[in-house]
């Protein structure tokens, strides 16, 4: 099984992969939750045929010297109304005049208020977290290698493999953000944390393979040598991830409920992300890197 000789292959589908998301991105702008931003989130349910229009809401908002009120309605019927910081005075006095212009009880379904300045330290720690995390492991992986020729060369790569799968998770964001309304929360940064591991992981076993195999085919070409062990890894990454956490995954994401479905669908993709990239992308990059194949990209076409 030639994996290697079809590298180019995989590296368009990454392309395509990531490039129309994260255009959607750039156009868009990325789009973050009030746990990084700040403000309020206030889910409430009027009385069967009492909802009001959402202009008369956004009045109500503007009274309360709120004017960036943003109102979306659910499957379930609710009402779900984002703004900037709502003070408790603030949100009883929303309420009250809810009740008032629809002459319905209004119930509270949710209401989660966050500060600016907290908004702003959730947003410096999460970078902390990504940043750190992905270098220690890195580290780990140059020190595990020491022994092997060009050390510095796998962790690199694994750098590049975790790039690959962060774009795939912002790309399906900037679709989903798109298309279904998503948002960047809290629940992301934890998906965007596990998957950074699980490609690490997955990177490693492909790695610590080929690490094995050159002490043992010596002789072998390094091309073969990586392709062979890719192909020894291949039945085991891809067991792996669908025996014990895509099948799971993929039924949260269908049954779980809409508070979960967006975070188990960028978990589902993410790690099948992992997967891929460890075999389709890290493992390539290094015989690229070995061959320096960057040198004849512009000549394939006159040596032909």
């Amino acid at each position: 099984m030639n994996i290697l000789g079809k590298r180019y292959y995989f590296f368009g589908l990454s392309l395509l992969l990531i490039v129309p998301g994260l255009v959607l991105l750039a156009i868009t702008g990325l789009p973050l939750s009030l746990d990084f931003t700040g403000g309020s989130l206030l889910e409430v349910k009027f009385e069967a045929g009492k909802t009001p229009d959402t202009e008369t809401l956004v009045i109500i908002y503007e009274e309360a010297q709120i004017d960036d009120a943003q109102i979306t309605q659910t499957d379930a019927g609710t009402l779900v109304i984002r703004s900037s910081f709502l003070t408790n005075e603030a949100r009883d006095e929303v309420l009250t005049n809810m009740e008032e212009t629809s002459g319905s009880e209004v119930s509270i379904i949710q209401f989660d208020s966050v500060g600016p300045s907290i908004g702003k330290q959730v947003t410096q720690r999460a970078t902390v977290a990504v940043a750190v995390s992905s270098v220690l492991v890195v580290l780990f992986i140059i020190w595990s290698f020491r022994k092997v020729q060009n050390a510095f060369r796998y962790g690199l790569c694994a750098i590049l493999a975790m790039i690959h799968d962060i774009a795939i998770i912002f790309s399906i964001t900037g679709i989903g953000s798109y298309f279904f309304d998503w948002q960047v929360d809290s629940l992301f940064l934890t998906a965007l944390l596990t998957v950074i591991g699980f490609s690490m992981q997955d990177t490693i076993v492909v790695f610590d393979r080929i690490r094995e195999n050159s002490g043992i085919y010596r002789r072998l070409e390094y091309e073969k040598l990586v392709n062979h062990s890719i192909v020894q890894t291949l039945q085991r990454s891809i067991n792996t991830q669908l025996m014990t956490v895509e099948f799971l995954l993929l039924a949260l994401a269908l049954f779980g409920g809409v508070t979960l479905r967006e975070f188990a669908v960028i978990l589902l993709v993410g790690l099948l992300s992992g997967t891929y990239s460890s075999i389709f992308v890290a493992a390539p990059i290094l015989v690229l890197w070995e061959k320096q194949e960057w040198r004849t990209w512009f000549r394939r076409g006159a040596e032909a």
